[in-house]
C-alpha cells in the first residue's frame, strides 16, 4: 500500500497570505509571567540544559546511505514504531557530539 503524501508545500507569498489563527491582541496583553505559566502548563518544565541543544541556521540535508546493522539492533529501534531511522541517527549524532566535546576538552582538534 503506497504511503499517503502528507506534506503540503507553500510559497513564501502563499504563507504570508494565510490568515493568522493567533489572537495577537490577547497575546500582546499578556505579561511574560503569564506566557511562562501557560508554557509550563502545556509543555511541562524544560529539561536542564535544553538551550544547549539549539542549532541556529538551516541544517544540511541528510544523506542516503546503505548501512549493515546487527538484527538485534534493528529490531530494538523498530520496536518503538515509525521513525526508527531518525532514532538511529539521533543516537549516532549524540555519540559524535560527545566525541567532539571530549576531543575539545582534551585540546585536540
Amino acid at each position: 500500500m503506497p504511503k499517503k503524501e502528507r506534506i503540503v508545500r507553500y510559497t513564501v507569498e502563499e504563507l504570508a497570505a494565510l490568515p493568522s489563527e493567533t489572537d495577537w491582541a490577547k497575546f500582546d496583553a499578556m505579561t511574560e509571567e503569564e506566557v511562562e505559566r501557560i508554557a509550563q502548563e502545556e509543555d511541562g518544565p524544560y529539561p536542564e540544559g535544553w538551550e544547549k541543544t539549539i542549532i541556529l541556521g538551516v541544517p544540511e540535508p541528510k544523506k542516503d546511505v546503505h548501512i549493515r546493522l546487527d538484527p538485534a539492533v534493528l529490531r530494538w529501534f523498530k520496536a518503538a514504531g515509525p521513525g526508527y531511522q531518525t532514532r538511529i541517527n539521533a543516537v549516532l549524532l549524540g555519540f559524535v557530539r560527545a566525541q567532539e566535546k571530549q576531543r575539545r576538552s582534551a585540546g585536540q582538534t
